[in-house]
């Protein structure tokens, strides 16, 4: 088991861990933001056992990566990614992007190719854009965004603990709160730096992805909850799904954008299943 840093082109340190036998199936994890890929812990250890290998990266700004003050999009992004997969050499991957992780892969895959992919999957991603625009007129109003860059702007800390709330459905009426698991998306968001936070909302809301989705031709899975409050699923997973050629929707009732971390018991398998398919 081991973690380490590819540096990119630009110069920047990556931060990723690399567990597993090295002949086994890669699997590929890009996190959301304002994360770091210590949010795949339960996904990583669950696949570790199942017997691939599993690897994630800290994105620019995020976690353990350089802090940056530039390149915070999506094409620097992608481009990040691909210095890991190439850096590490890897084949027949298959990539699993969170929120704007799922942009990332999506972006990754248009701007780099196939190759190196053997299989994708987007979790509460982002695609195909988050903000409201004259194609996508069911988008969120600017204003959400702009709220968002106050509140990192304001106070990054109370901002983030109370995004915690609604990003795992902890509103909901009946839901089981677990402060463990806020503590965790607090603890990795004030971990990064509040610059690649900052411009990273212009990044995540406001990149189209729609050419990226036509252009991945690989096996992809797109997986979302019903009740997700962050990434609505009406303006993303139900228009990604017709945008990927051949892909496969799976939509949980009731679940939250913070899925795979309140419901791993639901996910992992079902990862597992297109994993193995």
């Amino acid at each position: 088991m081991t973690s380490s840093f590819v540096t990119t082109k630009d110069g920047v340190q990556i931060f990723y861990k690399d567990w597993g036998d090295k002949s086994a199936q890669p699997v590929v994890f890009s996190h959301g933001w304002p994360l770091s890929s210590d949010d795949w812990d339960t996904q990583m250890l669950y696949f570790l056992q199942k017997g691939f290998r599993v690897i994630a990266h800290d994105r620019r700004g995020h976690g353990r990566s350089s802090q940056v003050a530039t390149g915070h999009d999506m094409d620097h992004y992608a481009d990040d990614l691909a210095a890991v997969t190439e850096h590490l050499d890897l084949k027949r991957a298959i990539h699993v992007g969170h929120s704007t992780g799922g942009g990332e892969v999506a972006h990754y895959i248009a701007r780099h190719g196939s190759k190196r992919v053997a299989k994708a999957v987007l979790i509460g991603a982002v695609p195909p854009i988050m903000v409201k625009t004259a194609a996508y007129p069911g988008g969120l109003p600017m204003d959400v965004f702009d709220g968002i860059r106050a509140g990192i702007a304001a106070n990054r800390s109370q901002f983030y603990k109370d995004l915690t709330i609604p990003f795992y459905g902890f509103n909901r009426p009946g839901a089981k709160v677990s402060e463990a698991i806020r503590d965790h998306w607090w603890l990795q968001g004030m971990a990064g730096s509040i610059v690649a936070h900052y411009e990273g909302v212009k990044a995540f809301s406001e990149t189209d992805f729609t050419e990226d989705l036509k252009k991945i031709d690989v096996p992809t899975l797109i997986l979302h909850g019903d009740d997700d409050q962050i990434v609505p699923i009406a303006n993303s997973a139900l228009l990604s799904a017709k945008l990927v050629k051949g892909s496969t929707l799976k939509v949980y009732p009731g679940l939250p954008h913070g899925m795979c971390s309140t419901h791993p018991e639901v996910i992992n398998p079902d990862l597992l299943a297109f994993f193995k398919a």
